[in-house]
């Protein structure tokens, strides 16, 4: 996604998440950086088909202690001038919050549009370390194969697990038992019966 990045004033008190709650509600994502607003526009179909097919799948594997979230917004700071809406987010029940979430979640996924990917590759792997996510998949179909990068916190920084791409099935225990073929992200085609690896 195109994002515009625009500097509150520094004889301005930086904007919170209170300012946020009266933007327009037209489609597009506002976020928070250090008091700073980004502002990314509607996804494109493409990157809007991947994470509905991405939260389906998460959402019918994870066990009852879990949700699966969709744009759900993170305060990383106490004073709610760092505000993150990764694309998905995965958080134990007892963790759930109103009206935003506070504490890390177990993952953050991003899924990659060309003009993002500076930021998913590089600003959003910071800021995820430094919140604490404890894993942080980047799912990229802007390559010739879709692929899914793993990548899990260790001592406050990300170490690359996995690089899975294509027909290849992704799996992982974290942070639960899940299988994903890549490929399955993006391609027509009964994904559904294909996605966890197991078809026929």
């Amino acid at each position: 996604m195109t994002v515009m990045n625009m500097r509150a004033d520094e004889h301005h008190v930086p904007m919170t998440v209170d300012d946020l709650e009266r933007l327009p509600d037209d489609g597009r994502r506002y976020e928070l950086v250090d008091g700073s607003l980004d502002v990314s526009p509607s996804p494109a179909f493409k990157h809007s088909d991947i994470e509905s097919r991405l939260h389906l799948h998460l959402g019918n594997t994870a066990p009852d202690e879990y949700r699966v979230l969709q744009g759900a917004g993170y305060n990383f700071n106490g004073d709610r001038t760092h505000h993150r809406i990764p694309d998905l987010s995965v958080i134990r029940v007892e963790d759930s919050q109103e009206p935003y979430l506070t504490r890390p979640p177990l993952l953050a996924i991003e899924v990659v549009s060309p003009s993002s990917a500076l930021r998913d590759y590089h600003t959003k792997t910071s800021e995820y370390a430094k919140f604490g996510i404890a894993a942080y998949w980047i799912v990229n179909p802007t390559m010739d194969e879709p692929v899914i990068v793993e990548l899990r916190l260790e001592d406050g920084d990300y170490r690359e697990v996995q690089q899975v791409l294509g027909a290849e099935t992704f799996e992982t225990d974290f942070p639960f038992q899940i299988k994903i073929v890549p490929r399955w992200l993006a391609d027509d085609g009964p994904w559904r019966r294909y996605i966890g690896g197991e078809g026929d």
